[in-house]
């Protein structure tokens, strides 16, 4: 064999950071040896895996083709090491959308540790966009997403149902009543989900024919402070069943009826198609598959 582990490790942290001195600070070497066993993988084969624009590394056309291939050898050499020694914990790097990583994930990394004792599970927090570019660039192993995707490199498994809710504090003029009509729902002002989140995705999709005339108040990143911000009468909201759950329970927010918008939705796990399974991955899928049909309520 013509190339090592370590230079595929360097190969990729390189990759992933597009800059040398962050990749080697990464796998704990000295600049000059990453640099020099990336350079050295290059002259072995002849070929360039990046492109040099000043400090920064861009994967080269070929260096994009290849980063799968490696990737998945890396991580099967990594699965083979582990079973060598007996280590049967592993690690998961998972990618979570903000509903979703805020009020499903966590108790279920709870369950899935104490299953799995010693299993080294990270959890990365963000909107759609951000998550499906984290799982194509290989950053995380599975995405748990509330939105729609099409990307060439990710597979996407259908997971659960959820539905959004359009809510108002219980004094709010509309919580009284039966139904919210479309002129109504023009006439609020709205504090929802910025552009990008899945929530925003399904909410724009439901409001088809009307979404112009929507009065979009304030878009705010996290569903806690849009709560807060309905709850203080700045306007209406509309947001996952899922987070909505104990606030209504509470009596703090009132659910708005608006039967005539379909508000349904699918959460979605993504992964990348040329992504090695693990065990420990594995492992996840089967839990979360165990968890497809708790409903959103």
């Amino acid at each position: 064999m013509r190339f090592t582990l370590r230079q595929l490790q360097v190969f990729l942290a390189t990759a992933r950071d597009e800059n040398i001195s962050r990749a080697a600070q990464q796998l704990s070497m000295s600049q000059s040896a990453a640099s020099g066993a990336l350079k050295e993988l290059e002259h072995q084969f002849g070929v360039q895996l990046f492109d040099r624009v000043g400090k920064r590394l861009q994967l080269s056309e070929l260096g994009r083709e290849l980063r799968p291939q490696a990737e998945n050898l890396l991580a099967q050499a990594e699965a083979l090491e582990q079973a060598m020694s007996g280590d049967t914990a592993g690690s998961l790097r998972l990618g979570a959308t903000l509903t979703v990583g805020n009020y499903l994930a966590v108790p279920m990394i709870a369950e899935f540790r104490e299953r799995y004792p010693g299993t080294d599970v990270s959890l990365h927090v963000a909107n759609t966009r951000a998550i499906v570019n984290r799982v194509a660039d290989f950053e995380l192993d599975v995405g748990m997403i509330e939105g729609e995707v099409s990307h060439r490199s990710l597979e996407t498994l259908r997971w659960r149902d959820d539905e959004l809710q359009v809510f108002a504090a219980p004094d709010h003029p509309l919580a009284q009543r039966a139904r919210v009509t479309d002129r109504q729902l023009q006439q609020q002002a709205w504090i929802v989900r910025e552009p990008g989140s899945g929530t925003r995705q399904v909410f724009e999709r439901a409001m088809a024919g009307i979404l112009t005339g929507l009065d979009i108040s304030m878009e705010l990143q996290h569903t806690e402070a849009i709560k807060r911000a309905v709850e203080a009468g700045l306007g209406v909201g509309c947001l996952s069943r899922i987070s909505l759950r104990e606030a209504f329970a509470r009596g703090s927010l009132v659910p708005l009826a608006v039967p005539q918008r379909d508000f349904r939705r699918q959460l979605n796990l993504i992964l990348h198609r040329d992504k090695f399974h693990s065990e420990t991955l594995r492992r996840w899928l089967q839990l979360c598959s165990e968890h497809s049909d708790d409903g959103a309520g």
